[in-house]
This record gives C-alpha cells, sequence and structure tokens, in this order.
C-alpha cells in the first residue's frame, strides 16, 4: 500500500479556479468515488493553504500498488483534473513528497482497506527534499 502526503504550488492567479474545481468535486462525489476503485484508492484527501505569498494544494492518499493512473480513466471527472492540473499546478514548482514515518491504523480499518502491514508503508528518514517533476507531455497521477 502506497501512502502519500504531496504538496503542489498553485499558479499565481489561479485561486478562483481552485475553488471551482474543488467545489466541482465536493458537488458531484458519487461520480468521483465512482474513479477510486479503478485507481485502487482507499482514501484520498485534498487540503489547502497559504503559506506567505503562495497557495497550495497537499494530497493525502492511502492507494493500492497497481492502481490505475488518472489519464488513462474513462470518467469524465477525471479528465475535468487533467484540465485543472494543466492550468492551475505549477510544475516548475514541481511535487514535494513527505515521507512516512508512522502509520497508526485500527486492525478493523486496516482490514477493511485490505492492508496487511501498515507499517511496511512507512520509509526510513532522508535528511533531503523530495522534489517530482513530470516530464513535458506527461499527464499527472
Amino acid at each position: 500500500m502506497k501512502v502519500e502526503l504531496s504538496r503542489f504550488r498553485v499558479k499565481p492567479g489561479k485561486s478562483a479556479l481552485v475553488d471551482e474545481w474543488l467545489q466541482m468535486l465536493n458537488s458531484h462525489m458519487s461520480e468521483v468515488v465512482q474513479t477510486l476503485d479503478r485507481e485502487q484508492m482507499k482514501l484520498e484527501v485534498i487540503f489547502r493553504e497559504i503559506i506567505e505569498e503562495n497557495e497550495y494544494l497537499y494530497w493525502f492518499s492511502v492507494q493500492g500498488e497497481a492502481g490505475e493512473p488518472c489519464e488513462t480513466s474513462p470518467f469524465e471527472v477525471d479528465a475535468k483534473h487533467i484540465e485543472f492540473w494543466n492550468e492551475c499546478i505549477d510544475e516548475e514548482y514541481g511535487r514535494r513528497d513527505a515521507q512516512p514515518q508512522v502509520a497508526m491504523v485500527p486492525k478493523a480499518v486496516a482490514h477493511a482497506m485490505a492492508w496487511k502491514s501498515p507499517m511496511e508503508s512507512t520509509t526510513r528518514f532522508e535528511r533531503r527534499e523530495f522534489i517530482c517533476k513530470r516530464v513535458q507531455n506527461e499527464s499527472p497521477s
């Protein structure tokens, strides 16, 4: 199981579009949730914050290792996600990944998620920043 917390910077001037996109997700939750099975997404939460003058979105997710990527999805909501991404996310900044250190999961929750060993989803801490940048013409995951 992959446990991820990733930070993305929003392009300047795109805050109103982020408002629209997050509202669209919240108001179409039944469509959003139906995309999760093919992605093997057990849990996905989007956070938003402002630091100084910059706006950031954070994705927290627990996902199976063999989940399908967004760009192969037959669902309209995923196509809208890719459009939003291309318009609003600052690819120059890249994706900043935190390192999972402790996974505290009650047995009943782990069982419901078919998560055999939550502690195996943690990593050894490396004192460096993890920055992933997308190759040109590559869609977001």
